[in-house]
């Protein structure tokens, strides 16, 4: 009999308004389709559960913005989820929030229904980076929404953060960084900003408008790592830090390849050797829900040697790194890379020197 699944991701694409930046599959939010979403979310989950053994762990709503839903809509979707799964076993819920769109009474709500952990996407404390971002909030809001959260006793509240921005300055950086240390959160994300192609970022980058520079890039991610860990926040992947215990359960599930099952619109699934997306479009994806058809649009069979190449990448962005035996296949390259200050071996296991992590992707690419 195949292992339980045990991380649950559920997309919810409304937002208020479209980042420029984004590439994660949204839409403005319809109000005339959102409950039957909501439907449909659950109809799915319960298409799912005679396919497979799911002993949630952790649940995980990201979007768009999840809490673009209405205090009822949302209630109406958890509970849902508390009456069609077993939850003995869950250890962590976390909703994606987007400041000014939480209230003190839907934030109540999610913590009776059994969230667990808020991620925050505040991105900057600098207004004018917020509006260069389109975000619909502004950084007074992002602190007031940060203290409803922390009124309403989630157990965790992570900030997320971004650098790279264009026009962002170092001082604009450390001073992001050092207002989010100053509100003593459980967890902060910090991204680099990339130009993903289908958003009006790649575009003007594409035009010249806005132009990446690695070697600021390089000295963002250093602040970081020098601010946020003199704070005690322990970096346990190259982008999170979160002091001891509040680490994401979710995100580690990922990382350590776990099988997980995603739900919504767009949504990646992972179980055993396959791996699947569901349609990324929120109307014919209700329509084949609710139509008791299938909502997956592609699948793509996973090798062996695929999955092992994927933890690879995955682990070594980790604190705990990899195992030594799985970089034996590369001698050479493992050696060079110690040579260079690259990597580091720490008993039986290697990980990423701070100078590493400013270029895993690279030294992960050598090893796959």
């Amino acid at each position: 009999m195949a292992d339980p699944v045990r991380h649950i991701y559920v997309h919810i694409p409304f937002c208020a308004r479209i980042c420029p930046y984004c590439a994660f599959y949204k839409v403005r939010a319809d109000p005339a389709q959102t409950q039957r979403f909501c439907e449909a979310l659950l109809r799915e989950l319960e298409m799912l559960g005679p396919r497979f053994q799911i002993q949630a762990q952790t649940i995980f709503f990201g979007g768009g913005t999840p809490t673009a839903l209405t205090t009822a809509q949302l209630e109406f979707l958890l509970s849902g989820f508390q009456e069609r799964l077993n939850l003995s076993a869950l250890a962590e819920w976390t909703t994606e929030a987007n400041p000014g769109s939480v209230s003190a009474r839907k934030a109540a709500l999610l913590k009776q229904l059994g969230v667990s952990r808020i991620s925050l996407g505040v991105q900057s404390w600098d207004d004018e980076l917020l509006t260069t971002l389109g975000r619909e909030h502004n950084s007074a809001q992002a602190e007031a929404s940060y203290h409803v959260m922390r009124d309403a006793g989630f157990r965790s509240v992570s900030i997320d953060l971004m650098f790279g921005l264009p026009g962002q300055s170092l001082a604009q950086w450390q001073a992001t960084l050092e207002r989010t240390v100053s509100l003593r959160p459980d967890h902060i994300s910090a991204y680099c900003l990339t130009y993903e192609e289908d958003t009006e970022f790649f575009l003007r980058q594409a035009r010249g408008e806005y132009r990446p520079d690695v070697d600021t890039d390089a000295q963002f991610f250093e602040s970081a790592m020098r601010i946020l860990e003199g704070a005690g926040y322990a970096q346990y992947e190259i982008s999170n830090y979160a002091r001891p215990g509040h680490e994401s359960a979710h995100n580690r599930g990922y990382w350590a390849g776990a099988d997980y099952l995603g739900i919504g619109p767009s949504a990646f699934s992972t179980v055993g050797n396959e791996r699947w997306q569901n349609v990324a479009d929120y109307r014919a994806y209700s329509d084949r829900v609710l139509g008791d058809n299938s909502p997956v649009a592609s699948v793509e069979p996973l090798t062996a040697q695929t999955k092992h190449a994927e933890r690879i990448v995955l682990s070594l962005r980790t604190a705990s790194g990899i195992p030594r035996e799985w970089l034996d296949a590369w001698p050479t390259e493992r050696q060079e890379f110690v040579q260079l200050g690259l990597l580091q071996q720490i008993g039986e296991r290697y990980v990423l020197t701070p100078r590493g992590k400013l270029v895993a992707d690279s030294v992960a690419a050598a090893f796959v």
